[in-house]
């Protein structure tokens, strides 16, 4: 009888397959959570022009903000390479763009001066930036970096902002980390000083999220806050607190808090 009920409930399974989600043609993203209703009504064109190095692993992830940028500006502003180190012969083009003396590396190294240290530019100023921007995670944007001997010859900035990332559905080292889209973004509104630019790149990520938390994601506060507010569950070992360290805007501050975290976790 069990086999007969079995059968039957086997019956009655739909033949066909389950119906696919319309996806959209621009974002590629199912067309219920689509944000290009949010893109500029026009793209746009601004002095400076973006160059990714993309991590070939960040391509794949369903969520990430490299799409936004390619939408939102024209195509002659916005530029792409992917690999894990830079130049290679693929990456027609590059080289000229790494050789040249407009391009700065937006990269928070040693090095790196503050992007408000930079001569501003203006639609009738010769000059011109290539900004230089690492696409992936923080460990990978490493590995690139340290595997890319030409990126280490360029004149390298960081973003100093009070504001944390917007991009609260991935987990940022520290609360000062911005996504690529948001350092983009930041980059040329200040090089540029067009604030317009920000909130016009930026109003498609605040969509993508909202989307993501109305069918059930959580905030995902940063490792930084997380150590500060003694809920992250596990040792820092020395990849990681290397990373906090050289992300976080005060490192002797941060890390002590590291220390104080292990040694806890080690009495526990």
């Amino acid at each position: 009888m069990d086999d007969d009920l079995l059968w039957n409930d086997l019956m009655n399974l739909p033949a066909d397959p389950p119906v696919k989600r319309d996806i959209c043609s621009l974002c590629k993203r199912p067309v219920v959570v689509c944000f290009c209703d949010q893109l500029p009504s026009e793209r746009l064109n601004p002095v400076c022009k973006i160059v990714l190095l993309q991590h070939p692993a960040e391509e794949k992830r369903p969520l990430h903000t490299a799409t936004i940028l390619s939408l939102a500006l024209t195509s002659d502003k916005f530029i792409i390479f992917r690999g894990t180190k830079f130049p290679q012969s693929k990456h027609s083009g590059l080289h000229a763009i790494l050789n040249s003396p407009d391009t700065v590396l937006v990269y928070p190294t040693s090095e790196a001066v503050d992007l408000n240290e930079l001569p501003k530019v203006t639609d009738s100023s010769s000059l011109r930036y290539n900004l230089v921007l690492i696409d992936g995670t923080w460990p990978q944007a490493k590995t690139i970096y340290n595997k890319s001997k030409a990126l280490h010859s360029l004149k390298q900035v960081k973003i100093s902002t009070p504001r944390g990332s917007e991009f609260t559905i991935r987990t940022q080292p520290t609360d000062n980390c911005l996504s690529t889209l948001e350092t983009a973004a930041e980059a040329l509104a200040v090089l540029e000083n067009k604030p317009t630019v920000k909130h016009d790149l930026l109003r498609p990520l605040s969509t993508m999220c909202s989307f993501q938390f109305s069918y059930g994601a959580v905030v995902h506060e940063s490792k930084e806050c997380r150590l500060k507010n003694h809920t992250y569950p596990k040792l820092i070992g020395k990849r990681l607190r290397k990373l906090l360290e050289n992300t976080s805007t005060d490192r002797s501050y941060f890390t002590e808090i590291v220390e104080n975290h292990n040694l806890v976790l080690n009495k526990s």
